[in-house]
């Protein structure tokens, strides 16, 4: 397209210009770093043809160059923005750590982001003016006004269309887009007022500067915008942030030094993070339910570096990339491999050798008679006889009358793992509460004269005291809980509650149990229970399965009650019954009455659902992780020069081999690559390094561009203001163009696709033409004279342009009405409508301004 329009300025120009064999070519000027190519007078055509071509191609191959360095400056910039300050704060009584960034994002967009984005832009207004001895010159302001231009209708009019249909883009931060769309507009107004309503023709030192000083005023109000702050609160809102932000350097209590809404932000964000990792989880669960919490949290870590908002300095290194055949090198975390898992557990191994027993507690029935206790040893295999002593001690139930005191040593021979001893209960025909008693370790020793320097690997293991209760028989028992309350986690599925039977185990029980609901609820929160327990003879200790509903909650405070009901004893299995029937003797019916079960003092169990510590956690995790997750950079010069040699880095995103044309690309941007492959690691003090001499690269090119697009229109006849309103802010306005594509198509909104363009174009009026004029006119009031701007072709360019930008504005906040849908995408007939119709005022812009600039309309 910008050839035909530059074909049709060449045509005009031969309508209006007499001579256009010799003159023009005669009034080339010498460049700041490309001298000319002479002779540059009585020029054939067929020496146009050839030279222009050649200035063409050049010009093609510079701005492949300068998006390979943009891509480097873009990559620093993102790693500056992307720096985190862990802040912690009490939420509902608990002290929270997360990491946020520094940097607030509408900043970051309109400060680096923006400067990124539009380097070559603003560099090749700067110098010019250096170049052209601090003159005004046409390149560096009709290049930013027609990159304006091309990026509000023709990006804008890309991102409508190529969303998918039946999808729609919304601007989220609305409040921001106003403003920055207001400034946009007012950028170009202001330029207008200060060419030809306040001083026509002349730049005054008040006006650059204060073109500058819009540049923070715009980024203030934006900010303004964005936090909602009211304005009679805007002194002290600012102070207190700037005292906040000292205030998070470290993980410290910084609630305190924060105002209430300060506070409340902070709470609000953390809140949603939690929230949003809690989905993830949740969703991650329900796809994979056989895996366990470690697996889905590295799942949900690349769900998060995956699907997690991109910035705008990510989709344009994304851009440039595939337009060069590169991709993106990301940092991440560095999964373990088989081999450090193994050298991991190597460092933990232990090589001592324990003795203990086998169970912490024995449970007999005081009828057992005689039952084993097992003594095992943990460690390697034993080379030596190992001895170890053991002796019974007193606790409820006395030696002699409850059971026979024990004690001994045991001999464990090499090889041996496990040794056995016996220990003899006294039975007895007397009702009494259950006892216990105690068997203790101790003295492991290597047997006879072998123990020299072998003592000190054989230990006591845990346990090495065991707890025996014994149980008596003589009674139905005695049922209920071992305790009145428990915590139970959402995430144990089916938690066991035990029903004891203490004070004797003797007949057949029944016992009646049932769940009641709390603040939990049945079929919500849990499976209802209701049912019988059936406790045979000699058995203490029965199990009720209650199935738990897991909501995969970070906070859970759910409460139920389960009630045993009155034990009813079977009289067909009971032996004092069976006796009391044969003997018919008052003392054996009312020792058979006393032997009937009972319920204890803990007949009820509170049961509290709380959530899932190792869910929390690991939410918890990913909040404090969650700020950054993915990072675009390089650590190191050879990874650098690595990723230089690499087509698509190796392999495409989706695992498929490099084309043809991913190959050529390659070749025919190599040297740039490895070039640029120079410039210092990302990973260097915070990206900063990178980012200053990015910016000196990208100056060295910029002021390459303008001398071979000066020369370019020169040689072929067409006017500098023609080059730069087409072909020069076509050629830097590419990477972002593709840039923007994406991100519509990827982002959910359309803040990175809209937002930015707005942003972008009030910045480089700003920075590109408010640094550049101001230096210039500081430079002429020191030596006495005016910076002279002569306001035709740029007022009237900026006319049209201002004109235009209005009515797009406009349509933009139109097509947030139901029947569309939203900013991007929407209906089929009005996404496609609203394409051409941006296309066509690009065109318009192109060709009022061509027509202009030779003369075939009036301008100012």
């Amino acid at each position: 397209m910008w050839f035909v329009v530059l074909s049709f300025a060449a045509g005009a120009a031969t309508v209006t210009a007499s001579d256009v064999d010799s003159n023009e070519t005669g009034q080339c000027q010498e460049g700041l770093i490309v001298p000319l190519w002479e002779p540059t007078t009585n020029l054939t055509t067929s020496d146009r043809i050839f030279r222009g071509s050649v200035y063409f191609f050049a010009l093609m191959y510079l701005f492949l160059g300068v998006s390979i360095i943009s891509d480097r400056f873009m990559s620093a910039i993102e790693v500056i923005t992307s720096q985190e300050k862990k802040v912690s704060i009490k939420s509902k009584g608990e002290r929270k750590t997360m990491l946020v960034r520094v940097w607030n994002e509408t900043v970051a967009n309109l400060t680096l982001m923006a400067l990124g984005s539009s380097a070559p832009e603003i560099m090749l207004s700067v110098i010019e003016i250096w170049a052209k001895n601090f003159q005004a010159g046409d390149l560096g302001p009709g290049t930013i006004v027609g990159s304006a231009a091309y990026n509000l209708f023709v990006i804008i009019a890309i991102c409508v269309s190529v969303i998918p249909n039946g999808e729609s883009r919304t601007i989220k931060h609305l409040s921001v887009f106003f403003v920055t769309a207001t400034w946009s507009i007012f950028a170009y107004i202001w330029l207008y007022v200060i060419l030809a309503v306040s001083s026509k023709g002349v730049v005054d030192v008040w006006e650059g500067l204060l073109t500058f000083i819009f540049f923070p005023l715009t980024v203030l109000t934006a900010f303004i915008a964005d936090k909602k702050i009211p304005i009679h609160k805007i002194p002290l809102k600012l102070i207190r942030r700037f005292k906040s932000h000292s205030a998070v350097g470290a993980v410290e209590s910084v609630d305190m030094e924060l105002s209430k809404s300060d506070y409340d932000d902070f709470e609000e964000m953390l809140e949603n993070a939690r929230q949003q990792s809690a989905t993830l989880l949740k969703d991650l669960r329900k796809e994979f339910p056989d895996k366990s919490m470690a697996e889905l949290k590295t799942l949900a870590k690349e769900k998060m570096e995956q699907s997690g908002p991109k910035s705008r300095a990510f989709y344009r290194i994304q851009a440039t990339r595939s337009i060069t055949g590169g991709s993106i090198s990301q940092r991440g975390v560095k999964e373990p491999t088989p081999v450090e898992e193994k050298i991991s557990i190597a460092e933990v191994k232990d090589d001592n050798t324990y003795v203990r027993f086998e169970k912490e507690e024995h449970t007999v029935l005081e009828n057992i008679g005689t039952f084993v206790v097992k003594i095992v040893l943990d460690g390697p295999p034993l080379t030596v006889p190992l001895m170890v002593d053991y002796q019974s001690e007193d606790g409820s139930a006395q030696a002699g009358s409850d059971y026979m005191a024990v004690s001994g040593t045991l001999i464990f021979k090499p090889g041996q793992k496990e040794q056995l001893f016996k220990i003899k209960i006294i039975d007895d025909d007397v009702f009494e509460e259950d006892e216990h008693f105690f068997v203790r370790l101790s003295n492991v020793r290597v047997q006879g004269a072998k123990a020299n320097g072998l003592n000190t690997t054989f230990k006591l293991g845990e346990p090495s005291v065991t707890k025996i209760n014994i149980l008596d028989d003589d009674h139905s028992g005695v049922f209920g809980f071992p305790e009145a309350s428990v915590e139970v986690s959402e995430s144990v599925g089916v938690y066991e509650i035990v029903v004891e039977r203490k004070t004797g185990a003797r007949g057949r029980v029944k016992v009646p149990y049932y769940t009641e609901d709390g603040t939990a609820k049945a079929g919500k929160d849990y499976i209802d229970l209701k049912g019988t327990l059936l406790f045979d003879n000699n058995e203490s200790r029965k199990i009720i399965p209650l199935r738990v509903i897991s909501e995969n909650s970070y906070e859970r405070n759910s409460t139920l009650t389960v009630h045993l009901s009155k034990p009813v004893i079977e009289t067909s299995t009971n032996p004092l019954r069976s006796s009391f029937r044969g003997h018919q003797s008052p003392n054996a019916e009312k020792v058979a009455l006393e032997g009937l079960p009972v319920l204890g003092e803990v007949s009820v169990l509170h049961i509290t659902i709380k959530e899932s510590l190792e869910f929390k956690d690991t939410v918890d995790m990913l909040v404090e992780t969650r700020a950054s997750p993915f990072i675009v950079g390089t650590t190191s010069w050879g990874e650098q020069f690595a990723d230089a040699i690499k087509v698509k880095g190796g392999d495409d995103d989706d695992g498929e081999p490099p084309s043809c044309f991913d190959y050529f690309l390659h070749v025919l941007t190599i040297f740039w690559k490895i070039l640029f492959a120079f410039v210092p690691p990302t990973e260097m003090l915070h990206g900063w390094l990178c980012f200053w001499v990015s910016i000196l690269w990208i100056g060295v090119l910029t002021a390459t561009i303008g001398d071979v697009a000066s020369a370019f229109g020169c040689t072929v006849g067409i006017e500098d203001q023609v080059t730069a309103i087409s072909l020069v802010a076509l050629g830097t306005s590419l990477p972002d163009t593709f840039a923007s594509k994406v991100s519509a198509i990827q982002d959910s909104t359309a803040d990175n696709s809209i937002g930015n363009v707005t942003g972008s174009n009030a910045v480089n009026v700003f920075l590109g033409i408010g640094i550049a004029w101001s230096i210039a006119a500081i430079y002429h009031s020191f030596h006495g004279n005016a910076f002279i701007v002569p306001p035709g072709n740029l007022a009237f360019s900026v006319t049209i342009f201002c004109t235009e930008a209005l009515i797009a504005i406009t349509i933009i906040v139109m097509r947030r009405c139901k029947f569309i849908g939203g900013e991007l995408g929407g209906a089929t007939i009005p996404k496609y409508l609203t394409s051409l119709f941006f296309f066509s005022l690009w065109v318009f812009y192109v060709v009022m301004s061509t027509l202009e600039v030779y003369h075939v309309i009036e301008g100012f």
